[in-house]
């Protein structure tokens, strides 16, 4: 899979007021939502719908792990031992059971399509009463509705039996990736994830059987602290590796649901063409990183370290291999193309994360449908033919956002520095421009200059010339 998302924390420094308005106006997104659709939260949190159709599952001791910061709480987990393998208990926010078909809330998520993430400027997908409160499933011990998926793996981590379910379960925890991993490293591990990194190393080993690809680049965090942001390129931890693993394991088995009933909603990734990897092949060749001729594409990425810098360039070539992600609906008949995911090598569907995403609560709408026996809402088939193009509209305001945020957060950090001389490695260049992404440790930012000849790979240094903070635009040169 492609490098972690953009992480963020709380605040909004007022230097970027200006900023952040400008970017709002520019993708033509809002934080604040219609009085309607407000009503309809408050009218759900003074009177619950009810969940007659729900089975009383709390006494499973589920427990979310998320960012630290995060209140919308799509999943809850707990992995317990079966017989010589395990069972999986994943909980996702039945959004469903909220959002009625025609309501002014399912309006205006068609309208976002998913959540929008910059420090204090969050743009969600719903209002926060509802993702952050009623919806979550926060630890606050009340029952929440929830879609419960239990996975039977055996002692490799393959798939024995599915369940999926209408359940109301309790989060009994609400825990930080930070606090599992040190707690893991410890030797205290919650009991609910205890077993969390035994069954996440076992989905890997499979992973890589089946030849998927996981980038481990780093990814940029922008940080809140003493009233300004704060970048920095980070890892992510071991356990955040493992706890993705169940949350795709939950995808694949989902996308099976579907096409075994040929009605459905996948995430699709076509192919690198031969010609693609040949060229990454060169490109290997150019910076020095050995790669075996007899060695497949994802055991070459497993082996890269993004710590060494002509290794990190490798790995930031490989991005372009990952592009055209896109979702395929079918209703009735399955599609005569492929359906794959090629990073996954594996069929795949976004179902975990509804709070955040909308097409979640359509593709586990229909999974629930399947797994209980009964048709297909005519709400979620009358909106899958078009829901592919929605998303994919949804998905490029989003990639817009995330970048200008980027952007916005680098010219603040750097706004102070203008003439200063930083080291830097290139990582990456457009074969069509010439234009060069150097990437700076310290502080962390990505400069875009033209390479002019230089190699990927290659250390060199560069100086800051211009900052304009309410475009987020920053101008560096090559320092003599």
């Amino acid at each position: 899979m492609p490098s972690p998302d953009l992480r963020v924390s709380p605040g909004i420094p007022h230097a970027l007021s200006k900023g952040l308005a400008l970017l709002r106006g520019r993708l033509d997104v809002s934080a604040d939502f219609p009085g309607k659709a407000l009503e309809e939260v408050d009218g759900l949190r003074d009177n619950p719908p009810g969940f007659p159709g729900h089975a009383d599952r709390t006494a499973v001791e589920l427990v979310t792990v998320d960012p630290a910061a995060s209140k919308d709480l799509d999943q809850a987990i707990r992995i317990e031992r079966n017989g010589s393998g395990y069972r999986v208990h994943y909980a996702i926010a039945d959004v469903a059971a909220w959002v009625r078909p025609g309501s002014a809330l399912e309006a205006e998520a068609m309208r976002r399509g998913e959540t929008l993430y910059a420090p204090g400027a969050k743009v969600p997908l719903y209002p926060d009463s509802f993702s952050e409160g009623i919806g979550s499933l926060l630890a606050d011990g009340r029952p929440r509705p929830a879609v419960l998926w239990t996975h039977d793996l055996d002692a490799d981590g393959v798939p024995t039996r599915v369940g999926v379910e209408r359940a109301l379960v309790c989060s009994h925890a609400k825990l930080s990736y930070e606090e599992v991993q040190a707690d893991a490293d410890a030797g205290r591990a919650h009991p609910s994830v205890a077993l969390l990194s035994v069954v996440g190393e076992l989905r890997q080993r499979l992973e890589a059987e089946r030849g998927g690809v996981s980038l481990n680049l780093p990814g940029q965090e922008i940080v809140a602290e003493n009233g300004t942001w704060l970048t920095r390129f980070r890892s992510s931890l071991p356990v955040e590796r493992h706890n993705a693993q169940v949350s795709l394991l939950t995808g694949m088995v989902a996308a099976e649901l579907m096409v075994g009933a040929a009605v459905g909603i996948l995430r699709t990734l076509p192919a690198a063409s031969p010609e693609a990897i040949d060229r990454l092949r060169l490109s290997a060749g150019a910076l020095g990183v050995d790669w075996p001729v007899a060695q497949s594409y994802p055991d070459f990425v497993r082996g890269l370290e993004p710590g060494e810098p002509a290794e990190l360039a490798v790995l930031a070539r490989c991005t372009s291999l990952f592009r055209g992600a896109g979702y395929r609906s079918f209703d009735g008949s399955l599609p005569g193309d492929d359906l794959g995911h090629s990073a996954l090598a594996a069929r795949y569907s976004h179902v975990t994360a509804p709070l955040r995403r909308l097409v979640d609560r359509f593709a586990s709408e229909i999974c629930v449908s399947i797994g209980q026996g009964e048709p297909v809402p005519g709400w979620v088939r009358e909106n899958l033919a078009g829901l592919p193009e929605l998303m994919a509209a949804s998905n490029r305001r989003a990639r817009s956002w995330e970048h200008s945020v980027v952007d916005l957060a680098e010219a603040l950090v750097l706004q102070k520095r203008v003439g200063e001389v930083f080291d830097a490695v290139l990582i990456d260049v457009n074969p069509r421009s010439g234009m060069g992404t150097f990437q700076i440790a310290d502080p962390a930012v990505e400069a875009k200059l033209p390479a002019e000849g230089r190699e990927p790979g290659r250390a060199v240094r560069v100086r800051l010339d211009e900052v304009d903070l309410s475009e987020g635009r920053t101008v560096f040169s090559h320092a003599v």
